[in-house]
């Protein structure tokens, strides 16, 4: 008996030896967590109950000639409710002023909001949703709704904000204002001027602390971010709305006449380089067209005979010929080895000056003169190309510049026929802001500008950066012949003979080169078989201001392809209406052109910009871009509803006082 009691008392020593052993274990180990691990783990507790998110700021302000928004960055605010933090009596209190605040502010029922917040109270739902995609003035408004007023814990006001790109003027230049997105690895992508000057609009993130709550939802803690974001810089382009607005509509109905595939335009001021519109547009599957890619400045194709002034250019330099050389067309056909260049003049033009030649547009006139000219020497045609920088890219900020093609002897694809098929714009390619940049040389006597679509950096008043002009080649050609080439691209439009008289108007004058280019030419019986129009110049003729480029692409053959018939027009009325808006003239008789729909509702433009207002106007059926500009100049704040198109409804009556109305709400249809 003293035997077993003995060893039942040496196992109670043994359990509680252990016992204490366990308890001195944890012991240290709670004192090696709270003093050498603690921090760890409050950390880790604390990252799972709240986290730090960052605030994007507000992307700085993208903004035309005029001060007109083209991009802009707004705010939106989604409202929440919290009816956990709620006290009982605080709700009953509270719930019906509340709901009648928010119908008035939203439309809805009382009962709907009642119902909302009774349901989230009912559940304890801490992130119930109350209104989605409110602006800034409306988000102030409910921070003073009764129980919200009382901030976010004793009133259970959840604010989230997002901020959101919007294009005041709609999908007019959307291709070119772009776009700039950024992946979760912080890479950047995009296109157009929101990418090329992204990091001047781009801003500073802020800081915000969340707290997790039920299902994997974060609620932001207290009113006040931890780090305020700091928003982007404006950027000052050099786009005129109005110019941009011409050139857009006037293109469009050029392509709907003609159902062409695609098509773009360029204005550009010619002393200083700064692109005035951009237009691209392209057809989609139901027929439409919209601003799909960046023709304009990335589409490098065969240039056809708006390629002839870069060759004549060449010739008139390196004194191969005068504008006085005659030249033989033949009969309209001249065959090289196993090729025939041919005129599109059926017969030829018989014995020609050089001069007559451009202005009629002979292929093998050119044909003759630059092979003939440097057949034995062809490296020093492409030389004299590469010297007025034919060559290069003109290195724009924007991403996607095409490439030219300019070979040189020795390089695939170069061949005994390569000079002639050169000189009247085939085996090179450029892009149409490329051949523009050229054109605009020569109206600038020589001086070849890097076209410049931004001019300044802003912070409000301030100007952070200025983008002055760039000469990318201060002489292309001496002076000489730059006067020689004005004269001949002057007489293609006021000549009879020339290729561009059916553009001539006694009110203003033009000077350019038609082209009309094959396109997929190799098998002429395909249906990819077609023609590339185009019109380069620039007007006033004499001292010149704008250059323009118009260049459509596969207009329906059987409704017409020359480049003077279908892109020609489109330069004509969009010089015509610069003319209408500039005050170099006081009046000019509208030209009754391909668009008479673009037409009327210009001159419907044209007619209000002139009135002087006291009183709101009538613009329900103008385009949303006219009414825009119309408003705005007026000093009321523009706001749009729906896609671009035209005005369907304005929410301030025409005829109320201008000082009655600061903001102007306009549903586009």
């Amino acid at each position: 008996m003293a035997e077993n009691d003995k060893n039942i008392l040496t196992r109670l020593y043994v359990v509680a030896g252990c016992l204490f052993l366990f308890a001195c274990a944890v012991l240290f180990k709670l004192v090696s967590i709270q003093m050498v691990d603690g921090e760890k783990y409050r950390d880790l507790a604390e990252q799972r109950t709240s986290k730090m998110f960052t605030i994007a700021p507000n992307r700085g302000n993208l903004i035309s000639d005029d001060g007109s928004l083209l991009a802009t960055s707004v705010s939106r605010y989604t409202v929440r409710f919290d009816a956990v933090t709620v006290k009982e009596a605080t709700f009953k209190e509270h719930i019906k002023p509340l709901s009648k605040k928010l119908a008035e502010l939203t439309g809805k029922s009382s009962s709907h909001y009642q119902q909302i917040l009774r349901k989230a109270k009912a559940n304890k739902n801490r992130y119930a949703l109350i209104a989605r995609n409110l602006d800034y003035s409306d988000y102030i408004k409910v921070k003073t709704f009764p129980l919200f007023n009382l901030g976010p814990y004793k009133g259970g006001l959840i604010i989230d904000q997002k901020t959101v790109r919007e294009h005041p003027l709609g999908k007019i230049a959307e291709r070119s204002v772009g776009y700039e997105n950024v992946d979760e690895n912080g890479y950047y992508s995009g296109v157009g001027l929101e990418r090329a000057y992204g990091k001047y609009l781009r801003g500073v993130e802020g800081k915000r602390e969340k707290q997790k709550i039920a299902k994997g939802q974060w609620k932001p803690i207290g009113w006040d971010n931890i780090v305020e974001p700091k928003d982007g810089y404006d950027l000052i382009s050099t786009i005129d709305i109005n110019i941009q607005d011409i050139a857009h509509h006037t293109l469009l109905g050029q392509l709907e006449k003609y159902k062409a595939d695609h098509g773009c335009v360029i204005v550009m001021e010619t002393e200083t380089g700064e692109v005035k519109a951009i237009a691209n547009l392209g057809i989609t599957e139901g027929g439409k067209y919209y601003e799909r890619l960046n023709y304009a400045i990335g589409e490098s194709h065969e240039p056809g005979s708006v390629f002839k002034l870069m060759s004549m250019v060449a010739a008139l330099e390196d004194k191969v010929i005068d504008t006085s050389t005659v030249i033989d067309t033949e009969k309209g056909t001249w065959k090289l080895y196993d090729r025939t260049v041919r005129d599109s003049k059926r017969g030829g033009y018989g014995k020609i000056t050089a001069a007559k030649a451009f202005e009629v547009s002979s292929n093998t006139a050119f044909a003759k003169i630059i092979h003939n000219g440097y057949k034995e020497k062809p490296v020093r045609f492409v030389n004299r190309l590469a010297s007025m920088n034919l060559n290069e890219k003109l290195g724009l900020p924007i991403k996607g510049e095409g490439s030219p093609v300019i070979r040189f002897p020795g390089d695939k694809g170069w061949s005994g026929i390569s000079l002639a098929w050169m000189s009247h714009g085939y085996e090179v390619a450029m892009t149409p802001l490329q051949t523009l940049t050229f054109y605009n040389a020569i109206a600038n006597d020589g001086v070849m500008v890097k076209p410049r679509m931004i001019k300044e950096v802003k912070e409000w008043n301030k100007t952070i950066e200025k983008f002055e002009k760039e000469i990318i080649n201060p002489a292309i050609c001496s002076k000489e012949t730059a006067y020689k080439v004005q004269a001949l691209m002057k007489n293609v439009v006021e000549k009879k003979h020339g290729t561009g008289h059916r553009m001539y108007s006694p009110n203003f004058s033009m000077a350019g080169k038609t082209g009309t280019a094959q396109k997929n030419y190799i098998d002429k019986t395909s249906d990819k078989f077609g023609y590339i129009s185009s019109f380069a110049g620039y007007f006033p003729a004499d001292e010149p201001k704008y250059s323009c480029i118009v260049v459509i692409h596969e207009p329906d053959k059987s409704v017409g392809y020359y480049g003077a018939d279908v892109s020609g027009p489109v330069f004509k009325s969009i010089a015509q209406k610069v003319y209408a808006t500039s005050p170099i003239i006081d009046e000019v008789e509208m030209f009754k052109g391909a668009d008479e729909k673009s037409e009327n509702s210009y001159q419907r433009y044209y007619t209000e910009v002139q009135k002087k207002y006291s009183k709101v106007p009538n613009v329900e059926g103008m385009s949303g871009m006219d009414a825009i500009s119309i408003l705005e100049n007026l000093g009321i704040t523009v706001e749009i509803k729906g896609n671009n198109g035209r005005v369907k409804k304005q929410s301030v009556a025409h005829g109320t006082d201008i000082a009655k109305a600061q903001k102007i709400v306009l549903e586009l249809s």
